[in-house]
């Protein structure tokens, strides 16, 4: 079999891999689980809890692995979604923060305290404006927002 992804990011969970899975496939389209795999016997932990499910999140691989509390997650590693308009960012915005909680700047923690950043792709270009003036009215703006509101990085740009 080919290896179709170099790099597969691996969440370790404190025996909540199943409900995490459940969770994040059900917020992204074009998802799925992949493979199941359980702890034999002899373990530290029961024969037949899951050890790793492998799964996509809209296309994309990770793994799920019920590794113990022994590590946790935090924001030195988060996830982009980057939106294609501000209904879509909302809707995953909404979703996430479902049972976790608002950061700044777009970035939120979700019920499992992994870190997502969720933004319309236009913040980018707003962001990066040629016109240094332009950006900076845009990243002040953003700098005061928790969920990013497209329409008022826009007016902050254009400096109304």
């Amino acid at each position: 079999m080919a290896l179709l992804n170099k790099i597969t990011p691996c969440l370790w969970f404190n025996g909540q891999a199943e409900q995490a899975v459940t969770f994040y496939t059900n917020v992204f389209e074009n998802s799925r689980v992949l493979k199941t795999t359980y702890y034999g016997p002899g373990l530290p932990v029961p024969e037949g809890t899951v050890l790793t499910i492998e799964f996509e999140l809209d296309g994309n691989p990770f793994t799920a692995l019920n590794g113990g509390g022994e590590f946790t997650f935090d924001e030195a590693v988060s996830f982009q979604i980057i939106c294609r308009d501000q209904a879509e960012s909302d809707h995953y915005w909404d979703r996430l923060t479902d049972g976790g909680q608002e950061s700044q700047c777009g970035w939120l923690r979700d019920r499992f305290g992994l870190s997502w950043q969720v933004f319309p792709e236009e913040l980018n270009t707003l962001l990066e404006d040629p016109d240094p003036e332009r950006s900076h009215r845009a990243t002040q703006a953003m700098l005061m927002m928790r969920r990013i509101d497209l329409d008022v990085v826009r007016r902050a740009a254009n400096g109304t």
